[in-house]
């Protein structure tokens, strides 16, 4: 069997779920426009020149979740899905992911649990490494759990999945990444098959310095 990894902002999607969750929570009303706006703007920014400060951003993104109850939240999740994810969610994605078919199958993104599992539902893919949102009693915290899946910390939580499995990478004949962010190089050079998806120019640059393959999944494949 071999691994197969996906990305999923910018990615599987065109666009950025984080990013469009905290915009669809304040063209609810549920977060304050003036207050929320301009630093979802700005982590966003943070993230594609990868100077994000994880940590300042996961307090940013997961205390509106403390606010409200599981039940609330996963009714406004329903409508996210169907008025901000599916226009999002790109047609050769769906053929990439049936491509790898018979492959062990994950996302790994940095992307919450709670925002992203149903993404990943909807593309199929069984398996999903993201940061974790802290739960107690049913209800989030506002404050996240482990180790935040970004950067290096992909590798982190990849490697604590396989070892929960009882495999390694290094068990794989073959694996791939496709990721479209300069943020997830660490992950990529661990690999066998790294795969540019519509990069950022930084990774554009590197894959291109490195032989490896620069892909479109906003053409037909």
């Amino acid at each position: 069997m071999n691994l197969a990894l996906f990305d999923l902002d910018n990615t599987l999607l065109r666009g950025d779920s984080d990013f469009e969750w905290a915009q669809f929570l304040i063209e609810k009303g549920v977060l304050d426009r003036e207050l929320y706006e301009a630093k979802n703007e700005q982590f966003y920014a943070d993230y594609k020149a990868g100077t994000l400060d994880i940590h300042e951003f996961l307090e940013f993104q997961l205390k509106p979740l403390s606010r409200h109850t599981r039940k609330e939240l996963d009714r406004w999740h329903r409508e996210f899905m169907e008025t901000r994810v599916k226009p999002m969610m790109l047609s050769a994605a769906f053929e990439l992911v049936r491509k790898h078919e018979g492959d062990l199958c994950a996302i790994v993104t940095a992307t919450n649990r709670f925002v992203t599992q149903p993404i990943a539902e909807a593309f199929g893919v069984p398996n999903l490494i993201a940061t974790e949102p802290e739960v107690e009693d049913g209800e989030f915290t506002g404050r996240p759990a482990g180790t935040p899946s970004f950067r290096e910390g992909k590798i982190t939580r990849l490697k604590a999945w396989l070892d929960s499995r009882g495999e390694r990478l290094e068990d794989f004949s073959q694996s791939w990444f496709y990721s479209d962010s300069l943020n997830d190089l660490p992950l990529l050079g661990l690999v066998s098959n790294p795969v540019a998806v519509d990069p950022d120019p930084t990774l554009r640059l590197h894959a291109q310095n490195s032989g490896w393959p620069v892909i479109s999944l906003r053409q037909v494949l």
